[in-house]
């Protein structure tokens, strides 16, 4: 088995990445999914959630209310957004973590250990240190911010302050390639993007078979 961690900047085509090595054969465990279900209605978090944030954070329907919570966490600024992040964070991750160990134990059961699975995680350098895995390789997708910027404005509804605000809230790029052994040019076209890809899973499933 070959356990990949796969991370970027925000809006520099990791999803893009994690489809197509799903489309190689990857299993591929969507972190932010696992998030999106730990926080619908009757789940695990929501009770947490509200006691730590107040009736305001959460929908009529009994969701997190992602909308008052990306105001009040991601876009907002100063010592106060950064502790009701971490406070979020303290909430989310170990459900999160736990969901993860399970779906992968899962895909083991199905498949043995031939396998490629990819942990897809957008803040895998801001929680490196708490992850129960390791990773025999780590990929991070990486574009320039003007393209990113301009990516969230044209496909998300962003205004420019409010992208660049989301990058600012995400570690360094140069941290997140420090960890990494694998560069994904998210700038390139998608042709090219899917060649490294493709190349990227079979040197791995040349690795897993002892070639």
């Amino acid at each position: 088995m070959r356990r990949i961690g796969l991370t970027g900047a925000i809006a520099a085509g990791k999803s893009t990445v994690a489809e197509r090595m799903a489309e190689a054969g990857a299993q591929v465990i969507d972190y932010d999914k696992l998030a999106h279900d730990l926080s619908g209605p009757g789940s695990p978090a929501i009770e947490l959630i509200r006691m730590a944030f107040g009736n305001k954070a959460i929908t009529e329907q009994g969701a997190l209310d992602r909308v008052w919570m990306a105001a009040h966490v991601f876009a907002a600024n100063g010592k106060q957004a950064v502790r009701s992040r971490h406070v979020l964070e303290s909430i989310l991750h170990p459900l999160i973590y736990r969901a993860a160990s399970e779906s992968e134990r899962q895909i083991l059961g199905r498949f043995g250990d031939n396998v490629v699975i990819v942990h897809d995680i957008p803040l895998l350098t801001e929680v490196y240190d708490e992850l129960p895995f390791r990773f025999d390789h780590i990929a991070t997708v990486e574009a320039p911010v003007a393209l990113r910027v301009e990516r969230m404005m044209r496909t998300r509804g962003m205004s420019r302050a409010q992208a660049l605000a989301r990058i600012a809230s995400q570690t360094d790029d140069r941290w997140r390639e420090r960890i990494s052994d694998v560069i994904i040019d998210g700038s390139t076209s998608i042709e090219q993007m899917f060649e490294q890809v493709d190349s990227l899973m079979s040197s791995w499933r040349r690795e897993m078979e002892g070639k």
